[in-house]
């Protein structure tokens, strides 16, 4: 197993990764990932994995201003359509951003982190990262111990991107199953907004409930 298959190699631009047509608009689009699957599927749901303290991947700790690769804050949940697992979300942020820069992380349970980021005023999102996964790396591991498979038709599409608030740095990572190309209804009672806000009767339960008010007049 070489070395190039258990780290991602991170590109600044898609063509880097050189996705199909489909994966380019799922790995480009910067609104809330959390609203465009559920525009595309009739049943949405966050399953966490898990969230505990953890040493990050060895292409992570940079990304998040760390001196050196120690203990983090780790986050990982399934984004599953229609009872599906579609993407992997995996989160870093430091151990002592938990309860200064993002005080809600440690309560959200099984809502969306996304869309608490999108909903938050004060959150900057950065530059779009994408990488090709293979079965040696650490978070393909982790999906297939998830979805219950030996291996996937390689290689995973994945992105990331760094989210400030005030200076504290998070680190979002996800990662597509191959099952992702085949979401290509939209329903027509959610409306995608450019700056990143859906607006319908299902969002609440996957928003931290103080930002709900935040996150709904932002899209109006």
């Amino acid at each position: 197993m070489t070395h190039a298959r258990t780290q991602a190699k991170w590109h600044d631009h898609a063509n880097g990764v050189a996705p199909s047509a489909t994966m380019r608009d799922w790995l480009t689009d910067r609104v809330s990932l959390t609203y465009k699957l559920m525009a595309h599927c009739q049943q949405f749901r966050v399953q966490r994995l898990r969230q505990q303290r953890a040493l990050p991947l060895a292409e992570e700790w940079r990304a998040i201003g760390l001196p050196r690769r120690q203990q983090v804050q780790e986050r990982d949940v399934l984004l599953r359509c229609d009872g599906r697992p579609i993407v992997l979300g995996h989160t870093v942020l430091a151990l002592d951003a938990t309860t200064t820069e993002w005080p809600f992380f440690g309560s959200l349970g099984e809502r969306s982190l996304g869309s608490t980021l999108f909903g938050d005023p004060l959150v900057a999102r950065g530059q779009l990262q994408y990488a090709r996964l293979y079965g040696g790396h650490p978070l393909v591991r982790r999906m297939c111990a998830a979805s219950g498979v030996d291996s996937f038709p390689y290689p995973l599409w994945a992105r990331r991107s760094a989210f400030r608030r005030k200076t504290g740095i998070m680190l979002v990572t996800e990662v597509f199953f191959p099952e992702i190309e085949e979401l290509r209804r939209e329903r027509a009672d959610i409306k995608i907004l450019s700056a990143g806000f859906s607006i319908t009767s299902d969002l609440s339960r996957y928003i931290h409930p103080a930002h709900q008010l935040l996150s709904f007049g932002a899209a109006r």
